[in-house]
Formats: C-alpha cells, structure tokens, sequence
C-alpha cells in the first residue's frame, strides 16, 4: 500500500559480522568483578548510606545469592572506578566480608553519571528531605551545564527553564517546590537535621534558609533552648529584620517567645523510665495504649479514695 511504512529493518554491521555469542560476550565484558579498593564513592553524593535493618537483610542476601543486580561504576583517568549506581550495594558487601563487588563499566560524561546517579536513587522507597534537596541541585546543574553556558545577551543559562520544567515532568514535584528543596542546601547542618527528623517543616526551612550562617545558628540555640522550632510566621518575621539588617541574637530570641497559633502544651515523657515500668511482654508499638489505660485506673484509684477521704 502506497505510504505504507516497511517492517523490514536493515541489518546492523555487528548482526552482519559478528555472532549473537559474540554479542552477548561484548556486553558481558562489561561486567567484572571490581576489588572495593579500587572503587571510589561518587563525589558528594547527596543519598545516606545506613547501617540499619534494611541494610543487614541486604547483607544476608549478599551472603546467600551475591550481588544480582549489578552496580554501575565508570572508569576515571587514573585508572580507579567511580561508584555511579550501588553505594547499598558496596557497603554491603564491606559489611559480608567480600573483596570485590560485581560491576557494569559504564563511558559516562560527568553530567550522564550524575543524572543517572540521581534517578537510580530516586527509586528508593524512603528519601530524607536533605538528601533530595541535594540530589536536585546537584542533578539540575548537570542538565544546565547538558543544555550550554549562557550567551553575553542572556545571563540566564541557555535551557534553565526547560531543565526544570523536565525535571518537574520527571519526578512529580512542582517546580516552586524543587526550587524550595534546592534553597534547603542553604541551611546550616543542625537546621537541616530539624527538617529531616520532622520538628521542622519546609515553609519556615526555607525562609531560614534565606539568612546568613550566624543568624541561623543562633536560631538553632534558641531552639535548643526552649525545645521548639520557629512557626512559618515567625520565620517570615526573622527573615524581614534580616534584610533590614536588624536581625539581632535579641531579636531572634523575642521573635521565638511569641506565642504560636494553635500552641499545645506538650508532654515529654523519658522514654527509658517509662519503659522500666511497662512488663516485657507488652510490646513497644502497644506502649501508649498501656500508659493510657494505667492512668485510667490511676484516676480512678484517686477519684475513690478523696470520696472515702470525704466521708
């Protein structure tokens, strides 16, 4: 039929003269077994590797079926190999007792490895605010550099938008909020520790974010000082003095002991002494439902002894 499109393909030069075994051996040479003291770590890499329960069930794995998925390492001028996919998969390795770690030799461009480095992570099923807000800043200016250096007319590197318009497409997050994870790599350590452990929210983050080291580590003492970290409203007041220049040590302070809406009394339980009063077979996840239940007959213990008092 006339327009019709063949389905007929053209053979390639390697299907020509060369054998599927042949092929197949090509894309295995690929794969070796790397010694782990050959492969280094990839350059500020912003995902944590954690020696926690997930981590001893992957070494166990390890132990019983090796490593089956590969990890992926490019060969650096030097003649080392630089981690690109498997920083999991390394340490566990360290951890099972192995010398070497099975490995695709991948040719990268230093923006290939780093765009790759970061979509293999994303695939975790946990991701820590930090670690994202590092993994995009790092992953975006590797589409920058990609997409070209900015012309003597434009300040503004050729492509900026579409890089974060892509990487918007690509991951689900809007780009007003990759911009806000991007500005927590601004924060100093203990603030960003606040994000990660949930005490912190990401609007007020942001708005830290904004002032200069000192001013946020003198917030960070306040917060350690009165066991509570700043509202969004408060971190937007902090942020105005700062363009002022009047954000002082005092000021921060004053801001802080302003009352929040919605402010709940908290309760802070030690956690150890609790524990010692609660039997052994009463397990932790059901450890608020007894406290909750032993106060109920403690009160009730109390109620009827002031009605005997009272008689």
């Amino acid at each position: 039929m006339a327009g019709r499109k063949s389905d007929f393909t053209l053979p390639t030069y390697d299907d020509i003269f060369s054998t599927q075994e042949q092929r197949d051996d090509a894309k295995l040479s690929k794969i070796r077994d790397i010694p782990l003291i050959e492969i280094d770590d990839f350059p500020n890499h912003p995902f944590q590797v954690r020696d926690d329960e997930d981590m001893l069930q992957l070494v166990e794995s390890i132990k019983d079926r090796g490593v089956i998925t590969p990890a992926t390492v490019r060969q650096k001028e030097d003649g080392r190999y630089e981690l690109v996919s498997g920083h999991r998969r390394k340490r566990a390795s360290e951890l099972a007792g192995f010398d070497t770690l099975r490995c695709e030799v991948v040719d990268l461009t230093r923006e290939e490895a780093t765009i790759l480095m970061v979509e293999s992570n994303f695939q975790r099923s946990q991701i820590l605010p930090s670690e994202k807000a590092f993994a995009y800043k790092m992953r975006l200016e590797a589409m920058k550099r990609q997409a070209g250096r900015p012309s003597k007319e434009n300040l503004v590197p050729v492509g900026q938008n579409y890089s974060r318009e892509e990487l918007s497409n690509q991951t689900g997050d809007s780009q007003t909020q990759i911009q806000r994870y991007i500005r927590l790599t601004n924060l100093v350590p203990e603030l960003l520790e606040f994000v990660d452990e949930g005490r912190m929210k990401m609007r007020p983050a942001v708005e830290l974010s904004y002032l200069d080291e000192d001013c946020q580590r003198d917030i960070v003492d306040e917060i350690d000082l009165n066991d509570a970290t700043p509202s969004h409203a408060q971190t937007i007041k902090m942020r105005k003095f700062f363009d002022e220049g009047k954000l002082t040590t005092e000021v921060i302070s004053s801001i802080m002991s302003e009352d929040k809406p919605n402010q709940r009394e908290k309760i802070v339980l030690r956690g150890d002494r609790v524990r010692q009063l609660i039997p052994k077979n009463i397990p932790v996840s059901q450890t608020e439902d007894f406290v909750c239940k032993a106060l109920e007959h403690y009160n009730k213990f109390l109620r009827n002894r002031a009605e005997r008092d009272s008689r």
